[in-house]
C-alpha cells in the first residue's frame, strides 16, 4: 500500500472536518446534505457539499478507506489536478442519476394520485410541510408510498459516488489487480470485481433488499451507479483521446 498523496489527504482531512462539525452543529445536515430539487430544504450548493456529509462513522470509515487505498494510486498517475477533477465530476454524476431516478419515482406516483382526483399542487405543499395524506397508501400501495415519501424527504449523504468512480478508473488501469473485501478474503481481479458490486448495487436499487454493508435501507444504490457511470464515460474519453493523440495520420 503507497503513501497517501497530497490531494487525497485533503480530501479526507475535509471530510473528517465536515463529519465532527455536522455532530457539533447538527443543522449542518438540512443545509449541505442533498435534498431532492422540489424539497424546500434543497439549495444549490448541495449537489457538491454532499460528498463530504456522512451518516455515521461506518460510513466514513469505509469510504476514506476506499478513497485512501485507490484515490492515492490514481493521483500518484495523474497529478492532483486531474484527480481532483475526475472525483468532482463522479460526485456530480452520483447527484444526476440519484435525482433523476427519484424524479421518476416522485413523478409516477404524484401522476397516479392526480389521476385519483388530488391536486398536484396540494400534493406538493403537503409533501413541503413533511406531511402526506392518508388516503394515498390505498391508492399507491403501501411499498410505492413509502418510496415516493423517501424520494421526496430523504437527503443523500456521502462520497461513494465519487468512490464508485475511482474503483471504475482503477479497474480501467490495473484489471488484473486483486482486490479483497474486509470480511470475504478471497483475491478476485479489478475487472470482475467492479463490475460484480456494480451488479449488486443495481439489484438493491431496483429490488430495494439489498446492501453490500448489510441490510436493504438506507442505501442510495443509484448515487453509487451514477458514480461509476461518470467515472467509465470520463476514463473512456481520456482513453479515446490519448488514442487520437498518440495515433499516426497518414
Amino acid at each position: 500500500m503507497m503513501r497517501i498523496t497530497e490531494t487525497v489527504k485533503h480530501l479526507i482531512i475535509v471530510n473528517i472536518i465536515f463529519f465532527v462539525a455536522s455532530f457539533l452543529v447538527p443543522a449542518m445536515q438540512g443545509l449541505f446534505a442533498m435534498y431532492f430539487v422540489e424539497n424546500p430544504n434543497f439549495y444549490i450548493w448541495q449537489p457538491l457539499t454532499h460528498m463530504f456529509m456522512h451518516g455515521g462513522m461506518m460510513h466514513i470509515f469505509f469510504n476514506m478507506f476506499a478513497l485512501f487505498s485507490f484515490g492515492s494510486t490514481l493521483e500518484a498517475m495523474w497529478g492532483g489536478k486531474k484527480f481532483l477533477t475526475f472525483y468532482l465530476l463522479c460526485g456530480f454524476g452520483a447527484a444526476i442519476v440519484h435525482t433523476g431516478v427519484n424524479y421518476i419515482t416522485i413523478e409516477s406516483a404524484i401522476s397516479t394520485l392526480v389521476d385519483s382526483g388530488f391536486n398536484k399542487g396540494d400534493i406538493l405543499s403537503l409533501l413541503s410541510e413533511g406531511k402526506y395524506d392518508l388516503r394515498w397508501g390505498g391508492i399507491l400501495g403501501e411499498g410505492h408510498l413509502m418510496n415516493f415519501l423517501s424520494a421526496f424527504n430523504t437527503p443523500v449523504v456521502g462520497a461513494s459516488g465519487a468512490i464508485y468512480g475511482l474503483l471504475v478508473a482503477f479497474a480501467f488501469m490495473f484489471p488484473n489487480a486483486e482486490l479483497m473485501m474486509m470480511f470475504i478474503p478471497v483475491p478476485v481481479k479489478a475487472k470482475y470485481f467492479v463490475p460484480g458490486i456494480l451488479l449488486l448495487d443495481l439489484y438493491g436499487g431496483v429490488s430495494g433488499g439489498f446492501s453490500l454493508f448489510g441490510g436493504g435501507s438506507g442505501i442510495a444504490h443509484f448515487a453509487h451507479i451514477g458514480g461509476a457511470l461518470m467515472g467509465f464515460i470520463l476514463m473512456y474519453y481520456w482513453k479515446k483521446r490519448q488514442f487520437r493523440h498518440n495515433r499516426w495520420d497518414l
